[in-house]
This record gives structure tokens, C-alpha cells and sequence, in this order.
């Protein structure tokens, strides 16, 4: 068998490039026992180093594994995406369906551990998503709980004025439009309540998700009636979420929560229900 030759250029590249055709295209199949490196490297015209390189290449993608003292064997016949871009694929009712294992849990844990400065940061995270739900015509302005300085005090708590929480005053909403500042600052809320938990795997996780979040529920958005489903957009559960997690109430936080996500979730079946083929 030969692979042919390889062109003047990073050999690396091209020699990790000539192993994944071989084995996307079964001549390889999961399971098999690549050859040895010095055979590899006489099947590809270059050196042992450039063929160990490109297998810690192809290591590094997930396709292969190298056993101690067996070889190198092909355990998968795809590059394995990483998880942004698995994320970014998936559908958005599999997403929520992670979102409440993962936010539930987080609420449970920020009520035992929330410190005075979260309870500001999640009081003014509630009162800045009032206000956009109010720019967004979702609600009559001025209605709910008001925070003269809850903006400044949000900012200022794990960073999360940089995340387009705060909607500004009227008229400044992102160049998406006045929905957008709610879902952002929604989505803001929610990152109080798991940075509450201080934990930060569970930080990075919904760091991960938020963007992801943010662009279905966006179109969501677009395509729902969100009045229909829910007059008063989730503020009296989003309210009664923060004063359990004040109060340290875990469990109540974590139902509350759970009931929020849930009516979502029913939102998106119905949507997916509609947009589906008659």
C-alpha cells in the first residue's frame, strides 16, 4: 500500500492529514492497530518524528489511542468536535433539557452558600430585567420592583455588566433590539444565581451555554407570542427565586426554579409542535 507522497509544506499537517483520510475513509477501521511508526513513516516519505507528531495529532482530535506497549489504535472515525461546537449543533429543547439539571442544582447550592454581596447582585439583576422587560413592550413600564442603584451595584458583582446585563436607559438597548436586552438580561439573571454558587465548574458550564441560550432564545422570541404564554414574563417566579435564595431556602429556590424552566421547555414543545409537518 502507498499513500503517496507529500508536498514541500508543514509535514505535520499533511502527514496527520494522510492518516485521518485512511481512516474517515475505512481503511482503517475503529478498532484497528495503526502500523509502526517506522513503517508509517516509509509509507509517507518522512521521518519517525513527523509521523509520532501526527498521531498526537489525530490523539489530540480524539480518533486515536495509543495503548502502552499494544500500539496505536483508531478509536474513532471523526475528529471529536469540542464542546462549543457541539453545543452550537444541538437543539435548543436537549440544551434546556441540561439547563435545568444544571441550574436547579445550582440554585439549591446558591441558597446555602449566597453572601450579601449576591443577594445585591441578584436583587439588581431582577430589577435590570423588569426595566428591559418593560423596553421590550412585554410589560407595561414601571411595573415590578424598582432599584435606584441596582445597576451600579450589579456591575460591579463577578463581572457581569460585561456581559450586556444591564439594559441601559431607554433607547439604548443592543443593536439586536429591545427583546434582545431582555434575553440578555434574563440570561444575566440567571448567571447571578449560579455564580451565587460559587462554584466555578458550574460558572464555566453556563458560561458555555449562555451564548447558545441567547441566540435560540432570540429566535424563539421572534416566532412566539410571549404575552400568550406568560402575561407577566416570569417576573413574580423570577422574584420569588431570588427571595429563596436570600432567604436560603433550597428548596424552595430549586422548585421554583424547576417550575420556571419547565413552563420554557413546554413553550418550546409547543413550538416545535407547530413548526412541525403537518
Amino acid at each position: 500500500m502507498t499513500l503517496g507522497s507529500l508536498r514541500p509544506s508543514p509535514l505535520v499537517e499533511q502527514a496527520a492529514e494522510r492518516l485521518r483520510e485512511q481512516i474517515t475513509g475505512g481503511q482503517w477501521p475503529v478498532g484497528t492497530k495503526l502500523p509502526g511508526e517506522t513503517t508509517l513513516a516509509a509509507l509517507l516519505g518522512v521521518g519517525r518524528s513527523t509521523v509520532r507528531e501526527a498521531l498526537r495529532a489525530l490523539a489530540g482530535a480524539g480518533m486515536v489511542r495509543t495503548r502502552q506497549g499494544a500500539g496505536v489504535f483508531v478509536i474513532a472515525d471523526r475528529p471529536v468536535q469540542d464542546w462549543p461546537a457541539r453545543l452550537r449543533r444541538a437543539a435548543l429543547s436537549d440544551v434546556y433539557e441540561v439547563r435545568v439539571l444544571l441550574e436547579v442544582q445550582a440554585a439549591r447550592i446558591a441558597a446555602a452558600r449566597r453572601t450579601p454581596e449576591d443577594v445585591a447582585a441578584l436583587r439588581a439583576a431582577l430589577a435590570a430585567r423588569t426595566v428591559a422587560a418593560a423596553a421590550a413592550g412585554l410589560r407595561g413600564a414601571g411595573a415590578g420592583p424598582a432599584d435606584d442603584d441596582g445597576s451600579t451595584r450589579h456591575g460591579a458583582h463577578h463581572g457581569s455588566a460585561d456581559h450586556g446585563a444591564d439594559p441601559g436607559p431607554r433607547g439604548s438597548a443592543p443593536p439586536d433590539g429591545p427583546g434582545a436586552a431582555f434575553i440578555d438580561a434574563d440570561i444575566a439573571l440567571h448567571r447571578e444565581v449560579v455564580a451565587a454558587a460559587h462554584n466555578p465548574v458550574l460558572t464555566d458550564l453556563f458560561a458555555e451555554f449562555a451564548p447558545v441560550l441567547r441566540e435560540n432564545m432570540l429566535a424563539l422570541l421572534g416566532l412566539m407570542d410571549v404575552r400568550a404564554h406568560d402575561e407577566e414574563h416570569g417576573e413574580a417566579a423570577h422574584a420569588a427565586l431570588v427571595e429563596a435564595i436570600a432567604a436560603g431556602d433550597a428548596d424552595l429556590a430549586a422548585r421554583v426554579l424547576h417550575g420556571e424552566l419547565s413552563l420554557t421547555q413546554a413553550h418550546l414543545r409547543d413550538q416545535q409542535r407547530a413548526d412541525a409537518p403537518s
